[in-house]
């Protein structure tokens, strides 16, 4: 899918700090940590409510309420008078939500949409569905998140089962896991030392719950391990002779992120001077039950060709990478060095609260091609169903 007039504004993103499993962020509604994130960000970026026409909330895991989820969030920003669809896609919303705005815009059906995406892995549901059929009209029971992450339906197999997978197919050691898991928390803590993450970030965010009273303040990533060579060494493989340990795969976490996406004229006024960043294409794959990591590789390159552009056109390279396996064979299907991309963070280190990452990813992709002096930025990511999805943008173009 390719796209002729989609822009976002110059800086017209945004995310919050992520936090871990049952940390700082998991006393928040997703719906009132996406409005306070929203109500953050706008102002910030000289854009007002009232000049937007539609949005696009994106989220994965259940929540109280969340049948209303858009509307109820236009309703807490300020903007009634607006609404819009709710696509959740796993750990492919964020993708899937701009390439949705990107399109309304691009046909002319909005002038200026809201993108945003939340969720918190911490608290998730415990659902009972009943079933009067059942034994004594006995119903079942799911853990929402731990249960969807342990057992694809279709393929019958784990996520991390899965880049087992690929690692043993296509000959991944653990030691290449091992050796590229220190490179990308290298990577990021060169992000910490410049201050890249501000560049984007909300920062200080405070926590407050009942809005009436502060009770924590994040001020960085909650939930990034300490990384060596050594420590890394030391863990146990998850799975029975298995590669991936607990460093080389991500960790559950919870955050908001955003953008505008809107016309170019719309971009320009916003930008503040600066020239806006332009949505190119978006791609989306599905390969053989039980091997997601692979899914990144045709997504990519759909992306690209609707762009048109190769890889090596490509200035920077962002992906969402739940294990350290997606990396080193995305690098190698594509000949690219698997050391020379995601600099500055990347979801294998700071956590995955499943449908923000990818908006924070395009984030830093976007101010890291600014760094470079402008250039194609590609995201890619896998999702659950042996799937993935691929955004290319141009900064500057």
């Amino acid at each position: 899918m390719r796209f002729e007039n989609a822009y976002l504004p110059a800086g017209g993103y945004w995310s919050t700090p992520f936090c871990k499993w049952q940390g700082m962020l998991a006393p928040l509604h997703p719906i009132h940590l996406a409005a306070d994130g929203v109500k953050k960000a706008l102002p910030a970026r000289g854009i007002e409510v009232k000049d937007l026409d539609s949005l696009v909330l994106g989220w994965t895991i259940p929540a109280r309420r969340i049948f209303y989820g858009g509307p109820w969030l236009a309703g807490l920003i300020g903007a009634p008078g607006i609404t819009g669809a709710m696509i959740s896609q796993a750990c492919a919303t964020s993708a899937a939500a701009l390439a949705h705005a990107a399109a309304s815009v691009d046909a002319g059906g909005s002038a200026a949409t809201l993108v945003v995406t939340t969720d918190k892995c911490s608290n998730g549901p415990h659902v009972y569905y009943p079933d009067p059929g059942g034994p004594g009209g006995k119903g079942e029971a799911e853990d929402w998140v731990w249960d969807n992450f342990s057992l694809d339906p279709w393929a019958q197999n784990s996520m991390i089962q899965t880049a087992e997978n690929v690692a043993k197919e296509a000959g991944i050691t653990r030691e290449e896991m091992d050796a590229l898991t220190l490179r990308r928390y290298e990577q990021y803590m060169e992000g910490v030392r410049t201050g890249f993450q501000k560049k984007y970030m909300l920062l200080p965010y405070e926590v407050n719950p009942s809005g009436k009273k502060v009770v924590a303040t994040v001020t960085e990533d909650e939930g990034v391990f300490a990384t060596t060579k050594e420590g890394l060494a030391k863990l146990r493989p998850m799975l029975p002779d298995g590669r991936v340990t607990f460093g080389s795969q991500t960790h559950p976490a919870d955050g908001t992120a955003g953008m505008v996406v809107c016309t170019k004229e719309r971009a320009k006024a916003w930008g503040k001077g600066a020239e806006p960043v332009r949505v190119l294409s978006y791609g989306m794959a599905r390969v053989e039950k039980g091997f997601m990591a692979k899914a990144v590789v045709p997504a990519a390159r759909r992306a690209l060709d609707a762009a048109g552009v190769s890889i090596k056109d490509v200035k920077v390279v962002k992906t969402h990478n739940p294990f350290a396996v997606n990396d080193i064979y995305f690098a190698r299907q594509l000949g690219i060095d698997a050391n020379g991309f995601n600099n500055y963070g990347s979801s294998l280190i700071y956590g995955h609260p499943q449908g923000p990452t990818g908006a924070r990813l395009i984030a830093e992709g976007i101010e890291e091609a600014r760094l470079m002096g402008g250039g194609h930025v590609l995201f890619a990511g896998c999702a659950a169903g042996d799937t993935a999805a691929a955004i290319v943008l141009n900064v500057n173009g």
